[in-house]
């Protein structure tokens, strides 16, 4: 039997091991926090800071292979674990590059990938020397994810809300729609497409309100969408599980925003809406599984269940009994006993053969269900 860790034990992590109840194998976490999702579910919790060179690198020792649930991880560690014959999902020199959004950008950039015109600010001195460059978005390099960490930046007067740091000063482009796509890549360089979402963001938040999968898209630019995501994957040159987000704009150029090198959150109605998810393909791929199938079994919606405004205290879930009564609704709670304004706490997927039940669908919960505090 495998013996297989996973560093961060948040809602990804405990999805993964939800999934790891159908294959023979060992599960380990690593997390600061013993009370977090995943900690019930492994066969071994070990407390730790995944950020931590001695403990990264004590956690893996023994172990067949490591994934991650958030990049970040000490790349250092896993860099040595890896020298010594551990699998790693993804590579950490894929990490390396995904997990700096500077580097990232290069990257984008030295393989010929389509990606929005962008420059390196190290401070916010050199920051105000780009005015010229608004309106664009000023991504932190490094620590930010889930919205944080992201600045948009419109007039000369909110340079003083960009960051003092290394960071990437992307120019904002009109936007059409936005694209993940969620693919994966065995040890062997085959690949699985799983068919690209619609993602629709929440503005003020920055953050995943709702989306449809499969994504309306015309042929030819789903052609693109799908050939671009490939090719950010293949040049990573790493086996794993990753997210692929990417703008169209208004003339159907296709545009890479950003990769995430794990499972993701706009490839959680793959649970299901398709015959593998995403968790189950993580798992093929690290025991060395042939790779799942990844078509729909039915089309589906997600909604994002977030903190609601004004509410911070020990979680509960308002019209959660309303909305359990729908059929083909299925609620995923991530068991976060505390709830703030904006906080992911779980997610709902919808299925159905009818685009505009799905959107319907999606609309009414997301005025039904609230998270708030008692």
């Amino acid at each position: 039997m495998k013996k297989i860790g996973i560093l961060g034990g948040g809602q990804l992590g405990r999805m993964l091991l939800q999934a790891a109840a159908n294959y023979p194998v060992e599960t380990f976490v690593m997390e600061n926090d013993t009370g977090c999702p995943a900690a019930h579910l492994c066969h071994h919790f070990i407390k730790g800071n995944i950020t931590s060179f001695d403990d990264v690198y004590n956690f893996g020792q023994g172990l067949d292979a490591i994934t991650i649930e958030i990049e970040s991880v000490n790349v250092e560690a896993l860099e040595k674990l890896e020298n010594e014959g551990v699998k790693i999902y993804p590579s950490p020199a894929a990490l390396k590059i995904i997990k700096d959004k500077i580097l990232q950008k290069q990257f984008y950039k030295n393989n010929e990938i389509p990606t929005s015109s962008f420059v390196i600010t190290q401070n916010k001195t050199e920051l105000e020397q780009h005015i010229n460059f608004l309106p664009a978005a000023h991504k932190i390099g490094m620590g930010g994810y889930d919205g944080r960490g992201v600045e948009l930046l419109k007039t000369k007067e909110d340079i003083e809300r960009g960051f003092d740091a290394p960071a990437v000063l992307e120019k904002l482009v009109t936007v059409k729609k936005e694209i993940a796509v969620i693919i994966a890549v065995n040890d062997k360089g085959e690949n699985a497409i799983y068919p690209p979402v619609d993602m629709v963001f929440d503005p003020r938040l920055n953050l995943l309100e709702y989306q449809v999968s499969p994504a309306a898209l015309p042929e030819k630019v789903l052609w693109k969408v799908e050939a671009i995501a490939l090719k950010v994957v293949k040049s990573l040159k790493s086996a794993g599980i990753f997210a692929v987000e990417l703008f169209v704009d208004a003339d159907d150029n296709v545009l890479v925003n950003e990769t995430a090198p794990r499972v993701h959150n706009s490839g959680h109605h793959t649970i299901e809406a398709n015959y593998s998810s995403q968790f189950d393909m993580l798992w093929r791929i690290m025991l060395n599984y042939p790779l799942g199938n990844t078509e729909h079994i039915l089309p589906a919606a997600i909604v994002n269940l977030l903190g609601a405004e004004g509410f911070t205290g020990p979680a509960y879930y308002e019209g959660l009994e309303e909305v359990l009564k729908t059929d083909n609704v299925f609620v995923h709670i991530y068991g976060k006993k505390e709830t703030k304004p904006g906080r992911k706490m779980g997610h709902i997927t919808i299925l159905s053969n009818e685009k505009q039940e799905l959107i319907h669908q999606a609309n009414r919960i997301k005025h039904t269900l609230k998270v708030i505090s008692l």
